[in-house]
């Protein structure tokens, strides 16, 4: 037995060295489980480990072997997340390719802005982005060819089950230093911003969580995962999708985020375990304390005693026994969730805490892979954000509070931005992550501000306001235009932000205008207007007009903190 775990060891340590041979051993140790599944309108659709093995190297054959695609070209990816998604990156990594995932929800201007960028030769799309990938295709050169990961008619367009059912060819390894993924944060300026992220960068974000899980979570009874998040998105990508899988766990996608829908799927499949956003948890205590409510005064009385007297129980079984109606509408064995990519609500941490269903507040950057700290081993201070991953060094600048990063999680760089780069890593390797914050004495990091200008909206979406201010200045009818991000401090939405923008109009609107009520009317409607070119999440909610200029550095830049104050007094 002992010789047998030495081999085991050995095995794995060589695989995290080689990713084509870690998906080989993954693939064969858990060949026979459901790996990757999604409720279709025919029913379930599901492929096992060694279905999706297969499906991943008939894709990167077709690559190889048809299209003669050169190592290290690039794939991009524009589609919901689905099994398939999956093996459209598996097969990417086969073929020797850079893979570029899209997020769905940008317009076709910001995508040709990114594939502008990159260049890649071959997009993978879904059927409701064929007639987009075409489009793209005549306006950004380097686009070769074009996948559909479903049945389709287009002449100029493969869809996968056309390919020749071909699984063998000479699979393509690469340094683990070379680049895995790009993932682009912005792209409207005409200087998108995409994160590279090395094979080296991402095993060692496997490794840290699997010793995680290890010493955590492997020891409860989790088997299935529920998706909800976009796997566009690295925190997705690399903790809701490479990480279960690498623990032979099984993941269901959902196409749709309704709690009735998702409660049916949790219920179905026995779900245990999720990765969400801040902002479903919210959603998801709003709708229990409504159905609460509506359930009568004397039932909902006993709710909340329970809940009162559930923070004094430190054993979540107990927990689990007093709010067992709602456990059985989350299928009975649900256990808890990582919620990452926004800040989590105390409040909302707690009342799921109280109820008997984990959860861990975890954080991170796109620039480190991503995950940072998972807060797992303190569960009375929901706040922290937890201690850094075991291959993660994290210290405090002592000049302005800013938390540093330093570990081999840490991005190679900005793809062809050398001085951006430059200027968010240090030379010796720490990472400027532009959030404020303190590390307490037992390690554990807690976020208190930010120094970036960042807006992160309450489902975790991150807008940079000069992308949404590049857009708004090319029109000629305003003449100053500043973004940024108004903090709601009630109701659902409390401690998210939204975008606002304050907009000076030029002397040819003020001349056209009668009336204040008119003018504020005009710029509305062309704020409208130029904002069709950016996805619907980054465009401003609210909208002021100022006939004054507004305040500015001798340089000439404007205040956006002077400005924001002044708006938050109006």
């Amino acid at each position: 037995m002992v010789l047998k775990q030495l081999s085991e060891g050995k095995r794995q340590q060589r695989a995290a060295r080689n990713i084509l041979l870690f998906l080989e051993n993954k693939t064969e140790d858990y060949e026979n489980r459901t790996a990757l599944g999604i409720k279709t309108a025919h029913g379930w659709n599901e492929y096992t480990y060694k279905g999706i093995g297969r499906l991943s190297r008939k894709i990167a054959c077709h690559l190889i072997n048809e299209w003669k695609l050169l190592k290290g070209e690039k794939l991009a990816i524009l589609s919901e997340s689905r099994p398939e998604f999956g093996a459209g990156v598996f097969a990417s990594v086969l073929a020797g390719l850079v893979t570029v995932p899209l997020d769905i929800k940008l317009t076709k201007y910001e995508l040709k802005s990114i594939l502008s960028d990159c260049l890649p030769s071959v997009m993978i799309v879904s059927r409701d982005f064929v007639q987009t990938a075409m489009e793209l295709k005549k306006e950004v050169e380097s686009i070769k060819y074009i996948v559909c990961l479903d049945e389709c008619s287009e002449p100029d367009v493969m869809a996968v089950c056309d390919m020749a059912d071909n699984y063998e060819a000479k699979w393509r390894h690469r340094s683990n230093k070379a680049t895995a993924l790009i993932i682009y944060t912005s792209g409207t300026t005409g200087s998108p911003k995409g994160v590279e992220i090395s094979f080296n960068n991402m095993l060692t974000q496997l490794d840290d969580l699997s010793d995680l899980y290890r010493r955590f979570f492997g020891r409860k009874n989790i088997s299935t995962i529920l998706s909800i998040l976009p796997m566009n998105h690295l925190f997705e990508l690399t903790v809701g999708f490479s990480m279960i899988l690498s623990w032979g766990l099984s993941i269901y996608y959902t196409k749709s985020l309704k709690p009735k829908d998702i409660l049916s799927i949790m219920q179905e499949k026995n779900v245990n375990f999720m990765i969400v956003v801040p902002a479903f948890l919210k959603l998801l205590k709003a709708g229990i304390e409504s159905e609460v409510k509506n359930s009568g005064k004397i039932a909902s009385s006993l709710f909340y005693s329970l809940l009162f007297i559930s923070k004094y129980i430190p054993f979540y079984p107990i927990r689990k026994f007093m709010f067992k109606k709602i456990h059985k509408k989350f299928g009975g064995n649900f256990y808890g969730c990582i919620s990452g990519g926004a800040p989590l609500d105390v409040s909302v941490g707690e009342f799921f805490e109280r109820i008997g269903i984990r959860v861990f507040q975890g954080y991170g950057l796109t620039e480190t892979s991503p995950v940072i700290s998972v807060n797992y081993d303190r569960t009375k201070d929901i706040a922290s954000v937890g201690r850094p991953l075991k291959s993660v060094q994290a210290k405090i600048d002592e000049e302005t509070g800013e938390l540093l990063i330093k570990g081999p999680s840490v991005m190679k760089g900005y793809y062809n931005r050398p001085e951006l780069t430059a200027s968010v890593l240090s030379k010796d390797g720490w990472l400027h992550t532009g959030d404020i914050a303190d590390i307490d004495k037992y390690g554990h990091i807690h976020i208190t501000g930010r120094i970036k200008n960042m807006i992160v909206l309450s489902g975790g979406k991150k807008v940079f306001p000069e992308e949404v201010e590049a857009v708004l200045e090319q029109n000629s009818n305003f003449s100053e235009v500043c973004v940024f991000g108004a903090s709601h401090t009630t109701g659902a939405k409390e401690g998210s932000e939204e975008i606002v923008a304050v907009i000076v109009p030029a002397q040819n609107l003020l001349d056209e205008a009668d009336n204040d009520d008119t003018l504020d009317k005009i710029v509305r409607s062309e704020v409208k207007k130029s904002c069709m070119r950016l996805a619907p999440y980054k465009r401003p909610v609210n909208i002021f007009v100022s006939k004054e200029p507004l305040p500015k550095t001798t340089t000439r830049k404007i205040k956006r903190n002077e400005v924001k104050e002044a708006v938050c007094y109006l």
